[in-house]
């Protein structure tokens, strides 16, 4: 059948049945990308099938790390530069039409990630099998890269799971489980995955009919009166989430689906040109950017390896208990140590709550809690191969620790530091294998939050280094190597933001109009929120400590707040009180009027500290301090960073904008050195 047809990335074979088998392996690749010439091979591949159209195909993939990560993302973006997208979009939308349009029935086999046009393969068979293996994950999220599904999926999906089940996922970006899939009706069958072909082949013998209920849902969602009508509450639900100026792709899915019809042709069509108009937008280009920054720092690690089995955290805090927590959860042996053990038990109780939520099943979950213990007399510090401190920010306390603790260390374990704000060379002091000693600051929620610093001092040895960003991945962080300088890179840019956020608030400016005005900014929650979710007393902390170093002052908000056993919605009461989960945030009254310059004078300091830290080299290059600060702090990804942000609004007008700052709010505005960097004019 195919005879004579030389295919790099694709296999096939045939079986006694007549049910051809299409495996994709990308050559050039660990994992299964759809780039052109994939695609150009799959078109070739479908040409022979509808000449000798067997009795059924399965397509699968031939790599173990899953099925199709999606479009090659590398190629994405240079047809966006070239004005080459409508081109890759209507060559995908007829090569995958001609796989549903196959005079034969097909399956996906699905096996691991399934994102993207991967999705979009699967929507153009006939049916689809997924593994029940924890790692297959199915999504279609291109939202994250400022665009929306282009080879099919807002064309197809709606119509096979409903629209209100469809939209969601392709608006959000999440992915969902094998099991989830199946019951939405995104695939057919769940199946282990030694049996996936199995099943895959019993599907294509059995022709099995979808459910009533999802083809009644599905037919009931997309007649013309239920899209004229769910379209309005689609996008206003969407907009309580996001901006259309931020981020205008979700926008633009809703009104392709409320537009098309029951021609699948048009419904392509309105696709095509919708993503067309989303690729050259500034979001999609600085989001297709933040996607390659965030390839960077996992690749910082390179193929080096970590030596870590065991880890010990000392200190049973919200961050120390949640960091023994998250390493327990990705594999690690932990022990977690504090003074008794009424102090750790609320770490396992919440540990406990993670790994239910994860990892779903009774039997993980309890293997989970196996590899969790409670260390409160720190016996298993000589066991372990990283001991991670994370007691509170008290210099001399922490050199205590360290100095009852190194006589115990194993002779190649790593001894690290969860400081927030303590330059490294003086926790260093004193150490003897400083060598061995890094800073390792992870973020709150530990769960969610995806940014490592990597904190480095003076007598660091390098495969220190790299064992210590090889750990951050094993346990999927993101690290980011920084100068163990005050507050290394996060924190030193957050807190100018923060400080100046409550030097307004006690100038009487409401805290809801303060959120407000950096959340119209694009950032993802309002300062004075942040600073009630952080803890006022960690961010009093912090401050204390980069206060003298910024030559800034700390304002007296928060030390009343403190006296007074108010420390944010730990405690249900700071700024702002707190009520499950969630701040009750006063009324702005309606005849308050904010100053015009509200917004900037809340965002200037925090580029103005950017500038300050890339001159003084605080990371190595412009685009790791841009991925830091995005990543750290959730800041405006659509706007590519801090850095992209000012070149994309000019270095002199910012400068000039931080000098008028400076003459009407004070000196604290004024222009940090390093304006003059040459990153601030290079082209993004």
């Amino acid at each position: 059948m195919f005879d004579g047809l030389r295919l790099r990335h694709w296999r096939a074979e045939a079986d006694a049945e007549g049910i051809v088998t299409l495996t994709l392996d990308r050559s050039d690749a660990s994992i299964n990308a759809m780039a052109h010439a994939v695609l150009e091979e799959l078109d070739q591949a479908l040409d022979r099938l509808l000449i000798e159209p067997p009795k059924g195909l399965i397509v699968r993939s031939g790599k173990t790390a899953g099925f199709i990560a999606g479009a090659d993302i590398h190629e994405f973006a240079q047809y966006a530069q070239t004005g080459a997208v409508r081109a890759v979009i209507g060559y995908g939308q007829r090569v995958y039409q001609k796989l549903a349009s196959l005079p034969c029935p097909s399956v996906a086999a699905i096996h691991g990630h399934c994102m993207g046009g991967g999705t979009e393969l699967a929507l153009a068979c006939t049916y689809r099998v997924a593994s029940s293996d924890p790692k297959t994950r199915i999504g279609l999220p291109e939202v994250m890269l400022g665009i929306h599904p282009g080879w099919g999926g807002s064309a197809r999906l709606p119509r096979l799971i409903g629209a209100l089940q469809a939209l969601p996922l392709m608006l959000t970006g999440k992915t969902v489980a094998a099991d989830k899939a199946r019951a939405l009706g995104l695939v057919d069958r769940v199946a282990e995955p030694s049996a996936l072909l199995d099943a895959a082949r019993h599907v294509l013998r059995q022709h099995p009919a979808r459910a009533f209920e999802v083809r009644l849902r599905a037919w009931a969602s997309n007649t013309w009166i239920a899209r004229q009508i769910l379209a309005p509450i689609m996008r206003r639900q969407t907009a309580a989430k996001v901006r259309k100026a931020h981020y205008p792709a979700p926008f633009a899915l809703i009104e392709v689906w409320r537009r098309g019809g029951g021609n699948l042709q048009r419904r392509l069509r309105l696709e095509a040109d919708s993503v067309v108009r989303l690729a050259a937008t500034p979001t999609a280009h600085n989001l297709v950017r933040v996607y390659f920054l965030q390839e960077r720092l996992k690749a910082l690690a390179g193929d080096a390896a970590h030596g870590i089995a065991h880890v010990h955290v000392i200190g049973a805090g919200v961050m120390g208990g949640d960091i023994a927590a998250w390493c327990a959860y990705r594999g690690f042996s932990v022990s977690l140590q504090d003074r008794e053990m009424k102090i750790i038990e609320p770490a396992l109780a919440r540990a406990k709550t993670l790994f239910a939520k994860r990892l779903k099943t009774p039997e993980r979950v309890a293997a989970a809690q196996a590899r969790l213990h409670a260390d409160p007399d720190g016996t298993q510090v000589a066991a372990a191969d990283l001991v991670l401190e994370a007691i509170y920010e008290n210099l001399e306390a922490k050199r205590a620790l360290y100095a009852a603790a190194q006589p115990n260390l194993r002779a190649n374990a790593l001894l690290a530091s969860n400081t927030s704000s303590i330059p490294l060379n003086e926790l260093a002091r004193g150490l003897g294998a400083p060598e061995r000693f890094i800073g390792l600051h992870f973020f709150n929620p530990v769960a969610q939050m995806p940014l490592v610093e990597v904190v480095r001092h003076a007598r660091l040895a390098a495969d220190t280094e790299q064992r210590a960003l090889a750990f951050c991945r094993a346990i999927d962080k993101l690290p980011l190597p920084v100068k163990g300088t005050p507050g290394f890179l996060v924190n030193r840019i957050l807190m100018p933001y923060l400080l100046e956020a409550i030097r307004a608030l006690g100038e009487g400016i409401p805290g809801a109009l303060l959120d407000r005005a950096a959340r119209g900014f694009g950032m993802p929650m309002g300062p004075i929120e942040l600073a009630d979710t952080v803890g006022l007393d960690v961010a009093a902390s912090v401050g204390q400590e980069l206060a003298p170093f910024l030559g800034l002052e700390l304002p007296q908000g928060v030390s009343r707040l403190l006296d007074a056993g108010k420390r944010g919605k730990k405690d249900g009461q700071g700024f702002y009180r707190w009520q499950d989960g969630k701040p009750v945030k006063p009324d702005v009254p309606k005849d308050y009027r904010a100053p015009d310059d509200l917004e900037l004078r809340l965002i200037a300091p925090l580029l103005n500290e950017a500038v300050a830290c890339l001159a003084e080299g605080v990371v190595d290059d412009a685009d790791l301090l841009d991925a830091g600060v995005i990543f750290g702090t959730g800041f405006a990804p659509f706007r590519g960073g801090p850095i992209t942000y000012i070149r994309s609004i000019g270095a002199d007008t910012l400068h000039a904008q931080l000098q008028a700052l400076a003459t009407t709010h004070g000196p604290r505005f004024a222009p940090r050195p390093g304006w003059d960097h040459p990153a601030l004019r290079a082209i993004a």
